[in-house]
């Protein structure tokens, strides 16, 4: 592994980044009130089709690979042809995990990818400065996600009691996409399943290697959308964005 250590903290950025995509997709109706959040319209087109369409217009991400649950494989195929996305290269199934799905994925992705970036697939309003910030930082270091500072006070919780309050200016919420060396982001994948460890996002399993992730400049837009609230505020963004 050293050899790969070595070729992460060591190469500068490339003339022209190969960077490819994959895109966690399975949606979920538990906390929409049985709708399919993915599926849902936004603006023009449902919100997996704005993702997809940002992922599509940026120049350094050259395929994207979207994993999902086998009863949307056909619909989101569709909606790719519907609104000519042409750099999803596939859609397939994913596994019972989230860490299995991106794995699924990445296992899927060119063998001439220099980078991988793994995008939530409800995450529709990620701008292309926020990705090609990342992209290139990422093919500087190795790995890279974006991240914004914390506007509300952050607290520990012991039950119902406060126990602690963190310091504010040593946090941030990372977002996606997180963007890595192929080999790095597959061990430390790879690992995290042999391990059984409970991820909550992919820079995780590249900290329990050890390996650093600098975090570059995100954005209040890029939210994700888990509720009806964040539904809400993605239409009122989206709106705003294109008054702007």
């Amino acid at each position: 592994m050293s050899g790969l250590w070595s070729r992460i903290f060591h190469k500068s950025t490339p003339a022209g980044v190969r960077c490819s995509a994959v895109v966690p997709a399975a949606g979920s109706a538990s906390r929409m009130g049985g709708q399919d959040k993915l599926m849902l319209p936004l603006g023009d087109a449902p919100v997996l089709v704005h993702t997809l369409r940002a992922l599509d217009c940026c120049a350094y991400i050259t395929e994207i690979v979207v994993v999902t649950r086998g009863d949307l494989i056909v619909p989101i195929s569709q909606l790719c042809r519907d609104y000519a996305i042409n750099k999803v290269r596939k859609v397939i199934v994913g596994g019972k995990t989230r860490t299995h799905s991106v794995l699924a994925g990445v296992d899927e992705v060119s063998g001439d990818a220099q980078l991988i970036a793994i995008h939530d697939g409800a995450r529709p309003l990620v701008s292309q400065q926020v990705l090609e910030e990342v992209i290139l930082r990422a093919a500087q270091c190795g790995a890279a996600a974006p991240g914004v500072p914390l506007k509300d006070t952050v607290k520990r919780m012991n039950g119902e009691v406060v126990a602690s309050t963190l310091e504010r200016d040593a946090l941030c919420a990372v977002q996606t996409p997180q963007v890595f060396e192929p080999s790095l982001i597959k061990a430390a994948l790879t690992r995290a399943l042999e391990e059984n460890a409970a991820l909550t996002d992919d820079c995780s399993a590249v900290e329990r290697l050890g390996i650093g992730v600098v975090i570059t400049r995100g954005s209040y837009a890029n939210i994700k959308i888990t509720t009806p609230e964040d539904m809400a505020v993605c239409q009122a963004l989206l709106e705003w964005r294109e008054e702007h």
